[in-house]
C-alpha cells in the first residue's frame, strides 16, 4: 500500500538522515499511537470537553498545573504570545490586534531570532507581539534582557534548540530569574528537547513542544505551564488558534504518545554510537571523506555521524544524495564549512549501507 502511493502520486521515497525534521513529515508514528488517531477519527467527542480533560490528564502525567494541546510547537508560540498579551480579556480575543493594548513588547535573545523554517519573529507577530531584541549574535547575559524591559514588556521568550546560538548565551534557569525579579511572564519554546519536566519546574510559566519530535506523536504541539497562562492559550482557539485548530484525532494520538513516552525508554545515546562506529569506519575507507561521531550542538544525547567532504563539495554531495529514489537527507547546517552530518535515529542497517554506498558511487564519479 506504501509503494503504490509512492507510485500513485509520483513521490521519491526517502531515507531521512537529517533527524525529526517537518520538511520530511518529522517522525515515524507508532503502531499503537495510529491505533489511538484512528479511534479518534471515527468517533464524536464534545471538543472543549476533549482539549480541558487530556490537558489536565497530560498535567498530571508532567506534574504541571495545566497543558494544552495545539496544532503545532509555532502555534503554540503564536497562542502563547496572544494568550500572555490577552491575558483572558473576551474583547482582545475578538480584536488581537487592537491599538488599546500596549503592552505588547516580547522579549528574546537576538541569537534566538532563528529560522526553524520561518523565523520565531513571524510567530510572535502573529500572536499580537513586537519583537524586542536583547544583546547580541554572539552573546546575551541576564543584563541584557533587563536592559529591553519596559511597561509594554508582556513576555520574555527563551528558544532552546541547536538552531539558537550556543555561545555565552543565558540559561533557562537565567531567564527564569529574570522573570521572576520582574514579575514578566516567561515562554520556553522547547519543541525538539527530550526533558518534558525541566523547565516547567525551573520556573517557566509556558513551555512548547513539538508532538512530533522527540514524543513520536502525530503533528501537534503541547504547552505546559501555570494554570492561569495555559487557560489563556487555550482560549485563542476561539481568537488566532481557530486557523491552527487541531482535530480530534491528533490530540487523542498526541495524549497516548506522550504516555508512551514517559513509559517506552527511546534509543540512548550510547546505541546510536554503538550503530555509528562500524558506519564510521566504512566511510573513512572512502577517498575524499573523513568521518568522526558528534554530539548534538544542543547538548542533547543525540549522536551523528560528522561527514567532512573534499571534492566534489559538501554542497554537491548533498546535491547528489537527493537525486535518486530513495531520496538521502542528511543535515545541512555545516555545508559551508564543507561538512555532512547524518542522524541515524531514523535509519536503519539496510539504510545505512545505502548511504554508504551512494557516497562511494558519488566520490568516486565526482559528481
Amino acid at each position: 500500500m506504501t509503494t503504490d502511493l509512492y507510485k500513485k502520486y509520483d513521490l521519491k521515497q526517502v531515507v531521512n538522515a537529517s533527524g525529526k525534521m517537518t520538511i520530511l513529515g518529522v517522525s515515524k508514528t507508532p503502531d499503537e499511537i495510529v491505533a489511538l488517531q484512528k479511534f479518534g477519527g471515527q468517533h464524536f467527542f464534545e471538543m472543549a470537553d476533549l482539549v480541558e480533560k487530556t490537558g489536565h490528564y497530560i498535567a498530571d502525567l508532567l506534574h504541571t498545573e495545566d497543558a494544552v494541546i495545539v496544532s503545532s510547537a509555532s502555534a503554540g508560540i503564536a497562542q502563547s504570545v496572544a494568550g500572555l498579551i490577552g491575558q483572558g480579556s473576551d474583547y482582545h480575543l475578538y480584536h488581537p490586534f487592537t491599538d488599546k493594548i500596549k503592552k505588547r513588547e516580547i522579549v528574546i535573545p537576538k541569537g534566538h531570532n532563528v529560522d526553524y523554517g520561518t523565523a520565531v519573529e513571524v510567530m510572535i507577530e502573529l500572536g499580537g507581539g513586537k519583537l524586542r531584541e536583547a544583546g547580541y549574535a554572539n552573546m546575551c547575559s541576564k543584563e541584557h534582557v533587563e536592559m529591553m524591559l519596559t511597561d509594554e514588556t508582556a513576555a520574555l521568550l527563551y528558544i532552546k534548540s541547536h538552531h539558537a546560538v550556543q555561545k555565552s548565551m543565558l540559561t533557562v534557569a537565567d531567564m527564569v530569574e529574570v522573570s521572576k525579579k520582574h514579575g514578566i511572564p516567561l515562554i520556553v519554546d522547547a519543541a525538539a528537547e527530550e526533558d518534558l519536566f525541566t523547565y516547567a519546574k525551573q520556573g517557566a510559566d509556558l513551555v512548547i513542544y513539538s508532538g512530533a519530535k522527540a514524543i513520536d506523536g502525530p503533528t501537534s504541539g503541547l504547552v505546559v505551564g501555570k494554570k492561569d497562562a495555559i487557560s489563556w492559550v487555550r482560549m485563542q482557539s476561539k481568537g488566532i488558534g481557530r486557523a491552527m485548530k487541531i482535530g480530534k484525532e491528533n490530540i487523542i494520538g498526541l495524549t497516548g504518545a506522550i504516555e508512551r513516552y514517559l513509559n517506552t525508554p527511546g534509543e540512548t545515546g550510547e546505541n546510536m554510537q554503538e550503530r555509528l562506529h562500524p558506519f564510521i569506519e566504512a566511510l573513512n575507507q572512502i577517498d575524499g571523506l573523513e568521518a568522526k561521531i558528534v554530539q548534538d550542538a544542543a547538548g542533547r544525547d543525540i549522536y551523528r555521524a560528522s561527514v567532512k567532504v573534499s571534492k566534489p563539495s559538501a554542497k554537491e554531495v548533498i546535491a547528489s544524495l537527493k537525486t535518486k529514489s530513495p531520496a538521502i537527507y542528511t543535515r545541512e547546517y555545516q555545508a559551508n564549512n564543507g561538512i555532512i552530518e547524518f542522524d541515524i535515529r531514523a535509519v536503519n542497517a539496510d539504510e545505512m549501507k545505502l548511504i554508504e554506498n551512494r557516497l562511494k558511487e558519488i566520490m568516486e564519479s565526482g559528481k
